[in-house]
């Protein structure tokens, strides 16, 4: 099943997440990630939309927990939502 991870930043909290971000590209790269990528403001990384594949709510969300950016602090909010791929 798929899901969407939402997940958006504390504000004034950019240099967290580039310190961060290498750490969390490796554990995007090591998980079963569908497709990924940051949510801008102004040009400047202000969330992360990523889509991974899980077999129940629950591990979808112990996947997101251990995402480095959550562990280090850097979310204001996640969401998490079933999602279905229809186009691309």
């Amino acid at each position: 099943m798929l899901y969407a991870v939402i997940c958006r930043d504390k504000p004034g909290h950019l240099q967290l997440r580039l310190d961060t971000r290498e750490r969390h590209v490796a554990y995007l790269k090591s998980t079963p990630v569908v497709m990924a990528g940051p949510f801008l403001d102004g040009g400047e990384m202000s969330g992360s939309l990523v889509v991974i594949e899980a077999e129940t709510p629950a591990a979808a969300e112990a996947w997101a927990a251990n995402d480095p950016y959550a562990l280090a602090g850097l979310f204001e909010r996640v969401e998490i939502s079933e999602w279905k791929k229809v186009i691309g």
